[in-house]
């Protein structure tokens, strides 16, 4: 894939002019996106269709953390990858969902960043100078139980990144700038989570994110999944496609009341299907996934 070689401030003046790192739900375009037109990340990049829109996803580190956070699903209202920081005071960025939430106006990273003594990253061209927008990887919009809409900032740093001395400055920056507004920041690394378990989800994804199966069909998957611990993946399939009519539509029940936690399969399991089935409890199922308890690896 051809790619602009490098970012320059006409780049990002492209950006701005193409309103990147506005809009919500399916009208949301990432600041750094996929494409021709863009400079290539240095990982290995995901286009993930989820709800209404492709995500933009620039690692592998990045997609897991992100179906991580689609686990929490009926919690999750919106997911806006490669979020922008703004340079300059503006709205809190809960104010796109309700126009009175967050803090008037909290300040961007020009200012904090001098108030922290840090230098803040500038972009060079060859006639132009401009200061780089700063970006979070995914900031989640959670709904609480009465449909009130909060914000997660979640960053994604493989473990030696993450202690080196300028990415260091930078995410206490970016942590910072969540702070300024009230918004819990995470940062997640490998250190945090189990690979087994990422591997078991990486697998199960194709069932979670193409079809969504009705609430009654994952209440069944779920009913018999409790009945068949001990026994096989491969018979509790089986007996979903007798009930069902169609393994396709018994392997989306299944796995998708496993991604919200109905069913607290251990996702440490093999990934044999003859292997038996353990279930967690719920507690024990959640604290699997380091965005649902909230862990982080910021010291």
């Amino acid at each position: 894939m051809r790619t602009t070689k490098r970012f320059t401030p006409q780049v990002l003046g492209r950006f701005r002019r193409e309103c990147r790192g506005e809009g919500t739900l399916a009208d949301y375009l990432p600041w750094h996106r996929v494409g021709r037109g863009d400079p290539a990340s240095k990982g290995r990049s995901h286009l993930v269709p989820w709800r209404d829109r492709q995500r933009e996803l620039l690692s592998d580190l990045e997609w897991v953390t992100f179906i991580f956070v689609t686990m929490m699903s009926d919690q999750v209202l919106d997911v806006r990858e490669q979020f922008p920081l703004a340079l300059n005071d503006r709205d809190h960025e809960l104010r796109a969902y309700d126009c009175e939430a967050g803090i008037s106006h909290p300040p961007g990273t020009l200012a904090l960043a001098k108030a922290m003594q840090i230098k803040h990253p500038r972009i060079t061209g060859v006639d132009a100078i401009d200061h780089w927008v700063m970006t979070t990887d995914l900031l989640v919009t959670i709904r609480d139980d009465q449909g009130r809409p909060s914000l997660l900032a979640v960053s994604c740093k493989f473990d030696d990144q993450a202690k080196l001395k300028r990415p260091h400055e930078l995410l206490s920056l970016e942590r910072a700038y969540w702070q300024a507004r009230q918004v819990p920041w995470l940062l997640i690394t490998p250190a945090l989570f189990d690979e087994s378990v990422t591997l078991t989800l990486r697998r199960l994804n194709c069932w979670v994110f193409e079809s969504q199966c009705s609430v009654e069909d994952r209440q069944i998957a779920a009913e018999i999944a409790f009945r068949c611990v001990g026994r096989s993946l491969t018979v509790l399939l089986q007996q979903l496609q007798h009930r069902f009519g169609s393994m396709e539509r018994a392997q989306i029940a299944c796995f998708q009341s496993v991604w919200a936690g109905e069913i607290p399969l251990d996702l440490r399991r093999t990934w044999r299907n003859d292997a038996p089935i353990k279930l967690l409890t719920p507690s024990e199922f959640w604290a699997l996934n380091p965005v649902a308890s909230r862990r982080t690896s910021w010291i």
